[in-house]
């Protein structure tokens, strides 16, 4: 039997895993995820129940969004398939007591092959962009979600402005990110990632915006779509 080809980039998950022991200091480069994750969690309840759901958090690296979903009542299963940055998100469940999370190395695909339909909610933020097939990605959180569930993405827009913005102004002039975080070609317009939720059964219910000001160095959701966004979708019951 053939063994399945795994979506994942080696070169992203070094990425990642040379950072790992950073993901919990606010001021590393680590430091946007800690200020839109309150916005984050925000947009999730606008559409749906944490409290006492079953949440799995794909591509949760070392696990901001993951508490973040357990502080606000959810029993959450992150996800993840660079060890190094699961081993971080491990020590924090130590260190915070957090009982409602646990970190698991495995693909999307293969959560959804052993466990379809298992979740009241699926989150995907930030990792769409960083896999060679976003579609794969995107039919398994909906093969993970139960009928009348929830999946949530957030990705970056493919234009000049957010190549102007998420790359040249965040990572070569502002320094906000490392050089190299973002590979422009991958990035996906809101109109492509709906056609795959919509391939794979999903329904898109809302998209917004995120935007970065540099001047009041804060974080607002709304408005235009054109770089940063976030997309709820719900699969029919």
């Amino acid at each position: 039997m053939t063994e399945p080809v795994l979506n994942a980039d080696a070169a992203e998950i070094a990425k990642f895993s040379a950072l790992a022991h950073k993901w919990w200091d606010k001021d590393s480069e680590f430091k946007p995820l800690h200020d839109i994750n309150p916005l984050r969690l925000d947009f999730i309840e606008q559409h749906a129940t944490l409290s006492a759901s079953r949440v799995v958090d794909v591509g949760c690296g070392g696990g901001i969004l993951s508490e973040g979903l357990a502080q606000r009542g959810a029993q959450v299963t992150g996800i993840d398939l660079a060890e190094k940055s699961l081993k971080i998100a491990k020590l924090h469940l130590i260190e915070t007591g957090q009982p409602n999370v646990e970190y698991r190395h495995v693909a999307v695909e293969a959560l959804a092959e052993e466990a379809p339909e298992s979740f009241d909610i699926v989150t995907c933020l930030e990792m769409l962009e960083h896999v060679p097939s976003p579609a794969s990605v995107v039919a398994a959180c909906a093969r993970l979600a139960r009928p009348g569930g929830w999946v949530f993405f957030s990705t970056l827009n493919r234009n000049a402005k957010s190549y102007l913005l998420a790359v040249l102004g965040a990572e070569y002039v502002l320094g906000m990110l490392p050089r190299g975080t973002h590979e422009y070609a991958r990035f996906l317009k809101p109109s492509e990632l709906s056609r795959m939720a919509r391939t794979a059964g999903l329904d898109t219910q809302a998209l917004t915006g995120l935007h970065y000001n540099p001047v009041s160095r804060g974080y607002t959701l709304g408005g235009d779509t054109d770089v940063n966004y976030l997309m709820a979708c719900r699969k029919p019951e």
